[in-house]
């Protein structure tokens, strides 16, 4: 796991350098970070590397640590009065879990995510360490093996605290990680949840917002809000439209009242790219990409073809003819060449954007041919007939100086 994650940190670095800087869109949000999660390619991004505060987004964090350290989501917890302590006096959003109500690993998980609970946040760190110092120093030590260089925790819930801090590349490094969880992922995409003692119903704040403010988003799959007065409003979500994927994460949206910015901008950056962009595709299956000559064969060319279907996801207004094509490779097949020799590369690219890397392989060696062997060397033809020739005249000499000692 360690291994990919470290593919993916060099994918966020470089793609970070990569991404469509030069596009603004109309948003409030002064930080985002928008993925095609299909090819791990960044489509948008603004102030993506600042470190910026992430309010409750922290509690994804809490949540993979909670999960990752129990050994049963079904274990039981009774809810006490230091669980729920200092919680209404920090104004922090709660699941409404009250003293003495019997709960599992998994309601609390649910309660954290989708009402952001920091009710569910404390219980956690109260049950699942020793302490809740020793949860915090296993964010921190979860968030260092996942490579989030530029990230520390100082509490679970994410409320205002000094030295508290992430960026948006490194909270999209945690947030894949979640959602490579089946559980926590399907946890982030439920809309509502009923405790398993049936006495507390949670609902999702993003289905909050967007039934609140009649905001139709049918391709926002779910995730995880968050406000502070610091980090002001956060969101961290994923979304599917037209057989194509997307991570997008945005903080520092301005509380206004109840206008819930960070959606707003959501639905703004989301509908860009779903209005401008769609997958399409490159290559067909068994599509020709090259033709290369042969030498001394009496097979005049030998015809490459993909072994995969190649889709991308492009520009609407994209034609297979807007395509570059570059070989990089042996220029002819020769019959000493063995099946499964690599004679190159063909690189396909679109209006400077690398698209795909298709190898060239011979499936077969091809047979010698004499004749054309010949026809390719006219200069050989040349060579004998003047060794023959010079032979007859040399044999003609030597002919005839016998005669001449024979006379004598």
């Amino acid at each position: 796991m360690k291994k990919n994650y470290c593919v993916w940190i060099l994918f966020v670095f470089f793609a970070g350098l990569f991404s469509s800087r030069a596009l603004e869109l109309d948003i409030k949000s002064q930080n985002a970070l928008l993925y095609n999660l299909d090819e791990n390619k960044v489509l948008y991004a603004k102030n993506a590397e600042e470190m910026t505060p992430i309010a409750s987004i922290t509690k994804i964090m809490t949540a993979i640590v909670a999960y990752e350290n129990t050994n049963s989501l079904e274990t039981k917890i009774t809810i006490t009065k230091e669980d729920l302590k200092g919680l209404k006096e920090a104004n922090a959003s709660v699941a409404g879990f009250y003293v003495g109500q019997q709960v599992t690993i998994e309601d609390l998980l649910y309660g954290l995510l989708l009402p952001s609970g920091a009710d569910a946040a404390l219980t956690l760190t109260h049950n699942i360490t020793e302490n809740r110092d020793a949860f915090i120093e296993k964010m921190n030590q979860k968030a260092h093996e996942l490579g989030m260089e530029h990230t520390q925790f100082q509490n679970e819930t994410g409320l205002d605290e000094s030295g508290h801090y992430s960026t948006l590349e490194d909270v999209a490094i945690m947030f894949r990680y979640a959602l490579e969880n089946p559980k926590l992922k399907q946890i982030l995409e439920s809309s509502s949840y009923v405790t398993s003692d049936k006495k507390l119903r949670v609902t999702s704040t993003i289905t909050r917002f967007k039934n609140r403010n009649n905001l139709t988003m049918d391709y926002l799959l779910g995730g995880k809000t968050g406000t502070t007065e610091n980090a002001g409003l956060c969101l961290a979500s994923i979304a599917s439209q037209n057989n194509s994927n997307y991570m997008l994460i945005t903080t520092k949206a301005p509380q206004n009242g109840s206008t819930p910015n960070h959606l707003l901008d959501a639905k703004t950056i989301y509908e860009y790219f779903i209005n401008h962009y769609e997958t399409k595709n490159v290559l067909e299956k068994e599509e020709q990409i090259l033709s290369l000559p042969t030498k001394d064969s009496n097979q005049k060319e030998i015809k490459f073809y993909a072994n995969e279907e190649v889709n991308k996801y492009l520009p609407k207004e994209f034609q297979k003819d807007m395509l570059e094509y570059h070989y990089d490779g042996k220029q002819e097949i020769t019959p000493d060449m063995q099946a499964g020799t690599k004679l190159g590369t063909v690189t396909i690219d679109f209006q400077r954007e690398h698209l795909a890397n298709i190898e060239i392989i011979l499936n077969e060696s091809i047979p010698f041919d004499l004749i054309t062997y010949f026809q390719n060397r006219p200069y050989i033809i040349g060579l004998i007939l003047l060794i023959i020739i010079l032979g007859i005249i040399m044999m003609i000499r030597i002919v005839r100086k016998k005669k001449i000692m024979l006379k004598k």
